[in-house]
């Protein structure tokens, strides 16, 4: 059974082992809760032992504008509806808003398309050196 909150005051870092695979140099679970509980919004999945499986975060003025840097679930957990439910749950918190964006690779925005985002155009910088702390 899968259990989802947005209260991050009740996660800790060792529940969040085993994110970001594949990057060259992924956050520390420090800094990724630091991330978590920085963020406007975010929801993490649970399992019934109560690790982490999955998260999603938003970061918003609030008002009329968001951004979802990170949806993520456990490679073990993929393909359970986890990213689904956590988009819904994330994108709910937004509606009222003007706009929500993210930036995702290519073969992801199939993904993205069926949970009613479209394709923009963007721009980026990546400081990967910052991951290190």
């Amino acid at each position: 059974m899968i259990r989802y909150t947005g209260d991050m005051s009740t996660i800790e870092a060792d529940q969040l082992r085993g994110f970001f695979v594949g990057w060259p140099t992924p956050p520390s679970a420090e800094n990724h809760l630091a991330v978590l509980r920085g963020s406007h919004r975010a929801i993490v999945a649970l399992d019934g032992s109560g690790r982490v499986v999955g998260f999603v975060n938003m970061i918003s003025d609030g008002v009329l504008t968001a951004f979802i840097p990170w949806l993520e679930v456990l490679p073990e957990y993929q393909g359970q509806g986890i990213g689904d439910e956590l988009m819904r749950r994330i994108l709910k918190e937004a509606e009222d808003m003007y706009s929500v964006d993210l930036i995702c690779d290519p073969p992801l925005q199939a993904y993205y398309e069926r949970l009613g985002m479209s394709r923009l155009q963007g721009m980026g910088l990546r400081n990967r050196t910052a991951l290190r702390g």
